[in-house]
């Protein structure tokens, strides 16, 4: 007989558990060493505090995650018990995440807080901490769906800051705008949806209308991320500089979350239980976030710095 737990087969939260922290230290390592190692070799400057700003952004980009896939699951999940709301503390999370860029912005530049304020990133990213700061009390409201309107206005702001070389909302800013939307929404929900379908204990009908929207989502990360790539990134470029370098790791995996959504969907289809790929393919898309994050924060390939 084979006992369970530490004498024989480990129990599933045990699994659970042992899972998360594998994924939760992968992203941390990732947002921490991925510039710099990305970087070795490619004979381009040194971006101050990369590992920070790229850790900050992660949780920036899991926060409005959290909030925006809850909004949208709730709408997915039908009738039913729902899991505890984590709405209020992923905008909790997004507005900490930004005020902190806001304050190592300042530390970095070596300039006072109001004089930060006035620069164009400054400004984005006050914009970003006040419109998750609206967002955590809509969540929290009697109507939670108002959320939806800060949570547009952090995604644009972050767009805006993604591109720099831009003055207004040029193609590119548009291009990311429905890149974060999608890529949060394609995260955040299928985290609800997983936690819907714990909760139950199964709940086949919530995973097929996860399955359409998830399909859309894919399209729209696909459509933009392509066109963003094209755009920003010279052929030569790809394996010569870390942004290059960078996007090739997310891209690949952005390949391998499809296969596993498309496994996850034949599964469904064919009546087996879809949650081990499913799960599977949220940790692949949680390490794509922290690949993200470590892009923004890659010197950009147009512009060499050596």
């Amino acid at each position: 007989m084979t006992l369970p737990g530490p004498l024989g087969t480990p129990n599933r939260p045990t699994v659970a558990a042992v899972s998360a922290a594998t994924v939760l230290a992968t992203v941390l390592a990732v947002a921490l060493l991925g510039a710099g190692l990305a970087r070795t070799g490619t004979g381009e400057l040194r971006i101050p505090a990369a590992g920070t700003t790229a850790l900050l952004r992660v949780l920036l980009l899991a926060g409005l995650a959290l909030a925006a896939g809850e909004l949208a699951g709730t709408r997915l999940a039908g009738a039913g018990p729902l899991p505890r709301p984590l709405a209020v503390p992923g905008a909790l999370l997004a507005a900490a995440a930004s005020t902190g860029l806001l304050l190592l912005l300042a530390a970095v530049s070596g300039l006072s807080l109001p004089v930060v304020y006035g620069l164009r990133e400054g400004r984005l990213l006050l914009v970003t901490a006040n419109a998750c700061l609206l967002a955590t009390v809509c969540a929290a409201s009697r109507r939670p769906g108002l959320a939806a309107l800060p949570l547009a206005a952090a995604v644009v702001a972050e767009a805006l800051r993604a591109h720099p070389e831009s003055a207004g909302f040029g193609v590119g800013a548009g291009l990311t705008v429905v890149h974060l939307a999608a890529a949060s929404l394609w995260t955040g929900t299928l985290l609800y949806v997983l936690r819907v379908l714990r909760l139950r204990g199964g709940g086949r009908e919530v995973l097929l209308r996860y399955a359409r929207m998830a399909a859309c989502v894919f399209a729209a990360l696909a459509a933009t991320g392509t066109a963003s790539t094209l755009r920003r990134l010279p052929l030569e470029a790809a394996l010569s500089t870390a942004y290059g370098r960078v996007l090739l790791v997310k891209l690949a995996l952005f390949g391998v979350a499809g296969l596993l959504a498309l496994a996850a969907r034949s599964r469904l289809l064919s009546g087996a239980d879809a949650r081990p790929p499913a799960r599977v393919e949220l940790a692949v898309l949680a390490v794509i976030v922290a690949l993200s994050a470590v892009l923004t924060v890659a010197p950009d390939p147009r512009w060499p710095l050596f």
